[in-house]
This record gives structure tokens, C-alpha cells and sequence, in this order.
């Protein structure tokens, strides 16, 4: 056993507070991680405030990591001391079933192993990546490519691959158009990714206060969804909508933009459940569909593509000091577009 200085929450209304906590011997796949950046997921705020429910306090939240190899299990082959390193929202699956098979790991059938607030297979609580350290095995540990900096890569790990999983398995590309609905920490590399993909990119957000960011991102149109003509005049025109937020649309209205055989893929997790006006659906052959994250080779192959693209989230980085605060704001959509933990300063 090692400890790792972290930050933990004690209570859904309880501050994040320094802590120490233990982490489990280096086995033989084993790969010690000195964590040098956690981006703040909204899902890391959910969990510390226990708004979904079941969360085990004391929690240590974090899924964005972004490290360097400090030691490794005597086994381990694909990583060495001092490579660059990142781990996701999952660090272990039965690697059995069908899903963990055929690289869909994060719908193991036996339930996957989360970066934090999950039980492992030996029955333990698993504690995330605002600490200094963290243990994972090794086939769950991504590497970083070099032309891609660790703090920017770091929300790649969650927001990268949540929005290039579904772009690539709806075959976002040349001649297609695709459309974000949200321009936040999702939206806005999302934004990035299928421009890179070569698709046709619109964003549907609120307001108009984010368009210049939205186009230098690569956004070829910018819609404010609070013109209702806006979406009058979009009807019909899309190949595939992903919706980034966590709110409760008028769903009819967004499968109404549509093109024939096309597809809106729910990414966000609202509170109350979604109304799904079936002549909607009927009307083009429309779908609606949902997607979690990605498989651990294709995360892999989201890192190696940013890399080649130069993407990385646009960040602000913060002292551990300020995680509250830092909550507080991205609940109040003030930062542009994803807070990073600077992990030396634990």
C-alpha cells in the first residue's frame, strides 16, 4: 500500500477537502501514475453532490487524468517509466463478454469498473484522480502522444472521447452535417473533432455569446436556440445531432431537424426523463440513440487523433485550493471551456 495526497468530498453538501488516501499495492499489471493534471468533469460534480445518488463518501472524484509513468508491475510491457500517460472514466472490466470483446468496455456485461465512486471486482471503493498518485492496471492505461500537451489532453480523457465516439460511429465526415447542441466543456470539442473529421459543423446553443469561440473552434454555422425561427429554418437539414446538456429540451423541436435516416444522440443526462413525440421519429425514418464514452482502443486512437489534428480542450487551470470555487462556476457555465487541476499544487 502507498497513500496519495487528495481531495475528497465527505458529504453531498460538504466542501472537497486535502486528505490522504491509500492506494493499493503495485501488482504485477500494475502502473503507478504521478498524476500532473485532472480536468473537472460535470460528472465529477453530480457525484460529490450526490445529485444522481449512490455515492460512497468519502469520495475521491476525477476522470480526466493526465500523468507520468512512475513505476511498473513486473509484467507490464506497454508502458515504461516516464511515458506520458492518461486514464479515463473506467479502469477495469471483466474483458470477457461480448462488449469487452469486441473493445466496448464501457458496456462490460458484468458492469465496468469506474475511475471513481465504483467497487471493484474485489469489492473495494475506487478513489479518482484529484490526488498525486493513482494505481491502474495496465490495459487500462492510454497513452499520450507527444504534439499534445498533458494539461490540454487531460479533458480529452471524458469530453474527447464522449463526443468522437458517437462522430465516428455515425460516420461523421466529408458531406456530412452534423450539428452540437451546447458549446460547454462537450460541446466545444466536439466542435473540434468533427471539423477535423472533415464534417459540416453547426452550433445550436442559447445564445449567440459564444459564436466567435464557437467559429474560431471550427464551426462552420452558429445558431441561437432561443430564436425559435432558427430552428423553424433548420428543419430537415441535419445528419446527426449531439446533444452536450444536461437540461430538458423540447426533444420534438430537435428530432424535427433531421434529415431523412438521420440521427440525435443524447449525451447528457437531464434530471427529469426526455419526451419523445413518436410522429417525430416517424417523420424521415429518424432515430435517437445514446452514447457513453468509448472503448479503451478507441480512446486510444481519439488521443492519437487529436495529437495529429493539434486539438486540446480549451482550459483554465486552477491550484487544488480552488476546486470549490471552481465547482461552483462550472455550475454557473463560467469558464471557457474546462477547468484543469494543476496537480502539483496538492
Amino acid at each position: 500500500m502507498s497513500t496519495a495526497t487528495a481531495y475528497a468530498a465527505t458529504a453531498p453538501d460538504a466542501p472537497l477537502e486535502k486528505t490522504t488516501i491509500e492506494r493499493r499495492e503495485l501488482g504485477p499489471n500494475d502502473i503507478l501514475i504521478d498524476v500532473k493534471f485532472a480536468g473537472i468533469c460535470h460528472s465529477d460534480i453530480h457525484t460529490a453532490r450526490n445529485e444522481w445518488g449512490g455515492t460512497t463518501y468519502p469520495v475521491v472524484p476525477g476522470h480526466e487524468i493526465a500523468g507520468i509513468v512512475a513505476e511498473v508491475g513486473s509484467d507490464v510491457t506497454s508502458r515504461k517509466v516516464g511515458d506520458r500517460v492518461g486514464v479515463g472514466c473506467f479502469v477495469d472490466s471483466c474483458g470477457k463478454c461480448e462488449a469487452c470483446l469486441d473493445g466496448d468496455e464501457q458496456y462490460c456485461s458484468k458492469g465496468v469498473v469506474q475511475t471513481y465512486n465504483s467497487k471493484t471486482y474485489e469489492g473495494e471503493f475506487t478513489n479518482g484522480g484529484y490526488s498525486t498518485q493513482i494505481v491502474v492496471t495496465e490495459n487500462f492505461v492510454l497513452g499520450i502522444p507527444e504534439g499534445i500537451e498533458l494539461d490540454v489532453a487531460a479533458p480529452l480523457l471524458c469530453a474527447g472521447i464522449t463526443l468522437y465516439s458517437p462522430l465516428k460511429h455515425w460516420n461523421a465526415g466529408p458531406g456530412t452535417k452534423v450539428a452540437i447542441v451546447g458549446m460547454g466543456g462537450l460541446g466545444h470539442v466536439g466542435v473540434k473533432i468533427a471539423h477535423a473529421m472533415g464534417a459540416h459543423v453547426t452550433v445550436l446553443s442559447q445564445t449567440l455569446s459564444k459564436e466567435e469561440d464557437g467559429k474560431r473552434l471550427g464551426a462552420d454555422e452558429y445558431y441561437a436556440t432561443k430564436d425559435t425561427s432558427a430552428l423553424k429554418d433548420l428543419r430537415g437539414k441535419f445528419d446527426l445531432i449531439l446533444n452536450t446538456v444536461s437540461v430538458n429540451l423540447p426533444m420534438g423541436d430537435y428530432l424535427g431537424l433531421l434529415a431523412r435516416n438521420g440521427t440525435l444522440v443524447e449525451l447528457g443526462v437531464p434530471e427529469k426523463p426526455l419526451e419523445l413525440p413518436a410522429f417525430n421519429l416517424l417523420a424521415n425514418r429518424r432515430s435517437f440513440a445514446g452514447s457513453m464514452v468509448g472503448g479503451i482502443a478507441q480512446t486510444q486512437e481519439m488521443l492519437d487523433f487529436c495529437a495529429e489534428h493539434h486539438i486540446g480542450a480549451e482550459i483554465e487551470t486552477i491550484p487544488a485550493e480552488k476546486i470549490n470555487e471552481a465547482y461552483d462556476r462550472a455550475v454557473n457555465s463560467d469558464v471557457r471551456y474546462r477547468f484543469v487541476i494543476d496537480a502539483s499544487t496538492f
